[in-house]
């Protein structure tokens, strides 16, 4: 029992060290884009689409690579996902114009769409009533955006521009050693799923419910970490630096928050936890509407709080409803909250073209919350726990 305690505890590192860095590599495309578009002289819109574009890929590459972790285990999956970050990259160092800082930002969204396959190659180690705790642990890989918002433009102000990128993707490739090395997929409870029987759970309502929940969770914790930096720099005039530092602030306080609502979650509820993520979450949003700093500063620590929780609460109630398709109903959920953090930058960047401020964005976004408060009240947004297992 201790042997198989401490390998469930080894994986569940492993893999969110993983993560982490998978995070990282994506991150540090938006925490260097100030550099980039005073290099570039880009256009509100132009911004918006070099930050969206890989969140694009991180998110419907959730689905199959989800998928993919069902079927064949996590290790394979996961070492195939940082092989597959590394290579934008390192590319990315020596981005020159806007045409390719668009091909390697879509590619690096790989980083970001490797979310599902941890949570199916960590799921499987720990029992229902632990699993909110290591899914919350998981989760906390949201990290490596803050290492990455912190880190990048810094390290490109002492060693050069293209460091901002190359650390990263030399820290994720050592980790791919340790991974390859160590790397266990859990035991596996049933038979191999045909594509049928995987497909399957996608048709339950509750799996876009969740998608639904998710799409503003882990949406608004994308959106506003990738768009922070701009937010900044553009309404509050702070250098890149600053920029990058509250930025990983917010960052580290949703993360933080997460394995706390995955722990709450374990004790009472996903559900619950829900019901006040939203109301709070809207508020926080309408005082960043507020041009002030320190009303914007108040609520984008709050939005972070409050998101933070709701990623754990979410990420409960997937093995809770589809235990068996962990990896699947977690692509597609998780392909949703990529969405979420894909579609408000581009809003934000016609918004501000069109306004000449994001504030009207912050106030759509409270109209979101309160809309996600009124499926969940609802009859619909409270699916009966019984789950499908196949």
């Amino acid at each position: 029992m201790k042997q198989e305690q401490a390998s469930a505890r080894l994986q569940l590192a492993l893999g969110t060290g993983a993560f982490a860095l998978c995070f990282a590599v994506f991150g540090s495309l938006s925490a260097m884009m100030p550099i980039l578009s005073r290099q570039m002289h880009l256009t509100a819109v132009q911004k918006s689409i070099a930050v969206a574009l890989p969140v694009l890929l991180g998110s419907l590459g959730r689905i199959p690579l989800g998928m993919l972790t069902d079927r064949f285990g996590g290790r394979s999956v996961f070492t195939a996902v940082m092989i597959l970050s590394c290579v934008p990259a390192f590319l990315m160092g020596g981005v020159q114009d806007y045409e390719h800082l668009l091909i390697y930002g879509f590619l690096i969204g790989i980083g970001l769409a490797s979310f599902s396959v941890g949570v199916g190659f960590v799921s499987g180690w720990y029992s229902a009533e632990r699993q909110g705790f290591a899914l919350g642990v998981y989760g906390a890989g949201n990290i490596g955006q803050s290492l990455a918002a912190f880190g990048a433009p810094v390290i490109a102000a002492a060693f050069g521009f293209r460091w901002g990128f190359w650390t990263f993707g030399l820290l994720l490739a050592v980790w791919l050693g340790i991974f390859a090395l160590a790397a266990r997929n859990a035991p596996r409870r049933g038979a191999v799923k045909s594509f049928a029987e995987t497909l399957r759970p996608l048709k339950d309502r509750r799996s876009w419910v969740l998608s639904l929940y998710y799409f503003l969770t882990f949406g608004g914790f994308v959106a506003m970490a990738i768009y922070l930096p701009i937010f900044l720099t553009e309404m509050f005039h702070l250098s890149p630096q600053d920029a990058g530092l509250r930025t990983a602030g917010f960052v580290v306080l949703a993360t933080a928050m997460r394995p706390i609502g995955g722990v709450l979650a374990d004790k009472v509820g996903g559900r619950r936890i829900l019901k006040w993520v939203f109301p709070i979450t809207g508020v926080m949003a309408a005082c960043m509407a507020c041009p002030l700093m320190v009303t914007f500063t108040v609520g984008a620590l709050g939005v972070a709080a409050a998101i933070g929780l709701g990623n754990g609460a979410v990420f409960k109630l997937v093995p809770e409803y589809f235990p068996g398709s962990v990896g699947s109903v977690t692509g597609l959920v998780g392909a949703a909250g990529g969405l979420g953090g894909f579609f408000p930058p581009l809003v934000l960047g016609f918004v501000k073209q069109q306004t000449g401020t994001f504030y009207l964005g912050f106030l759509m976004l409270c109209a979101f919350c309160f809309l996600c408060l009124f499926v969940l009240m609802s009859r619909r947004g409270t699916p009966p726990v019984p789950a499908l297992a196949g």
